[in-house]
């Protein structure tokens, strides 16, 4: 099993960001939550922050883990932990990915994501709509 971090980035609007795999690159075209294999010794957070650091240039603070799934690509099984994250700073530089959007919960639908990182977007969603709910009660 291949243990893999994934940062979900919020920004102040609520929107969130996800990142295209280039071409080239294996699942690419695929959309994804920006992160990478986790290094022995490594948690989630810190490789979220590394992985981030590396692939965009930027700095982020993590804030713990929000979701966990687990897919068989065949080849290999992904153990996809998504850690909350907020962006710091940096440039954004992409070397992996080919183009990056902030996107709302409601308009990750309409983006083709990796398997692995589609059931990240379905907790999402679910949690969207549980948090939207608290707030109508009231």
């Amino acid at each position: 099993m291949v243990d893999v971090a994934a940062a979900v980035i919020e920004n102040r609007e609520g929107r969130i960001l996800i990142a295209r795999r280039k071409g080239e690159i294996s699942l690419g075209g695929y959309w994804e939550f920006p992160g990478g294999k986790i290094e022995p010794g490594e948690t989630a957070e810190e490789c979220a922050a590394r992985e981030l650091r590396e692939e965009m240039d930027v700095h982020v603070e993590t804030g713990g883990v929000f979701a966990e799934s687990i897919y068989d690509y065949g080849d290999k099984v992904v153990r996809l932990i998504a850690v909350r994250a907020v962006l710091l700073g940096g440039k954004m530089t992409l070397h992996d990915h080919d183009e990056i959007r902030w996107v709302s919960v409601g308009e990750m639908g309409d983006y083709l994501f990796a398997p692995a990182d589609e059931e990240i977007v379905d907790l999402l969603r679910a949690d969207h709509e549980r948090v939207a709910r608290h707030h109508h009660r009231r």
